[in-house]
């Protein structure tokens, strides 16, 4: 199986190193492999897409069978998850999982191709905020025909995203190497938040 991990890794941060680790423990896997979106994707703070890819690239340098993809970066316009996902499992000939937090599912019905992508994909659910993952999915009429496409991780309990670094900047919420980038490139200090 490949795991692929999208976001907007905005910047990468260690919940998203540890979600990894956390799914290394659980799920037998050749590769993981972080999608970050285009800048194309409509979030307007956004850095720009060579500075996250490159914040990956240094946060995956220690990490197993993990790595970074550039294919949303260098597509010409946002074409969706199951787009990507169609690609990579071209690419790597292989069953695609992937990850989303428990938070996602109440959304995932509007994702672009979402029967298409509930039917032919995997999914791995990390547990978020107190989301009763089996229930959601047997009592969501669209979900639970697909319930044996998900995989649920629980026990997952890090509440750090990359919202909290920008309006923090504390440097425990990322990858050393990571704040070391972030500092070298002045990324987000006009983000910056103070009470």
């Amino acid at each position: 199986m490949v795991i692929v991990f999208g976001g907007a890794f905005n910047p990468p941060t260690i919940a998203h190193k540890e979600i990894y680790s956390h799914i290394k423990k659980h799920v037998d896997f050749d590769k993981f492999i972080y999608l970050p979106v285009s800048n194309l994707y409509t979030k307007s703070s956004l850095i720009p897409n060579v500075h996250r890819l490159n914040m990956l690239e240094l946060m995956v340098s220690d990490m197993d069978n993990a790595y970074v993809s550039d294919l949303e970066t260098l597509d010409s316009d946002f074409m969706g998850t199951y787009n990507s996902l169609l690609r990579l499992q071209e690419k790597y000939n292989d069953v695609i999982g992937f990850v989303i937090g428990a938070d996602n599912l109440n959304s995932i019905h509007n994702w672009k191709n979402a029967a298409s992508l509930l039917s032919e994909f995997k999914f791995i659910v990390i547990s978020r905020g107190k989301v009763d993952i089996k229930a959601y999915l047997k009592n969501d009429k669209i979900l639970a025909k697909y319930k044996e496409n998900f995989i649920i991780l629980p026990g997952f309990d890090m509440n750090i995203s990359s919202t909290i670094f920008r309006e923090t900047f504390e440097p425990s919420y990322v990858p050393e190497k990571v704040f070391e980038y972030i500092m070298t490139h002045e990324l987000y200090w006009g983000m910056r938040y103070y009470e």
